[in-house]
């Protein structure tokens, strides 16, 4: 059984670990479309935005439905990389257990 569940404990964290690195992406993208250091009409930007947001913002906005307003400063990215950073250490935890 532990040939099966470990690569598969492996796969689960490499998309974690992508997964993470889109939040990080998609955060320093907002920032510097809000600096007017990039902006959407250059085609590669528009669509690693497009990309980006369309896999983050649906457990954005759901994270954002419980936080409270900060007057402008959104904490959900901070929240979700904290999710993140658990299901990796959870996944890391069972798989070690099973070696």
């Amino acid at each position: 059984m532990d040939v099966v569940l470990v690569p598969l404990f492996q796969v689960l964290l490499a998309i974690l670990n992508i997964y993470e690195l889109i939040v990080v992406v998609t955060v320093v993208m907002s920032w510097l479309f809000h600096f007017n250091v990039i902006n959407y009409s250059n085609q590669f930007v528009r669509i690693v935005w497009d990309i980006c947001s369309k896999l983050t913002e649906p457990l954005l906005s759901r994270i954002r439905q419980f936080l409270p307003d900060m007057g402008g400063i959104d904490l959900s990215p901070i929240v979700l990389l904290l999710v993140v950073f658990f299901l990796q250490s959870v996944v890391q935890q069972l798989m070690f257990k099973l070696v």
